[in-house]
């Protein structure tokens, strides 16, 4: 009985101000049968730090976040901090 613990990036979302929202499922094998599997979400805002995140995630970010989607999520924030 070997039990194997592998983690992937499952899901990746862009939303429409440009925010990229991710799903990390951990799985659990036994024997190579999926046992168990549990997630941890994450969230970036345009043009945050991207150090330490998966490649995939960076890439999907580095498409995504164009200078127009980083200035619109910036003024976006400037708004709600002035109401």
């Amino acid at each position: 009985m070997a039990l194997t613990e592998t983690k992937v990036i499952d899901n990746i979302t862009v939303t429409e101000n440009g925010i990229v929202l991710y799903r990390e499922a951990t799985r659990i094998l036994k024997d190579g049968d999926q046992i168990a599997q549990t997630y941890h979400r994450t969230s970036l805002t345009p043009a945050q730090d991207l150090t330490g995140q998966p490649a995939n995630v960076v890439a999907i970010c580095n498409a995504a976040w164009t200078p127009t989607v980083i200035a619109a999520y910036q003024a976006q924030v400037a708004a709600q901090q002035i109401a």
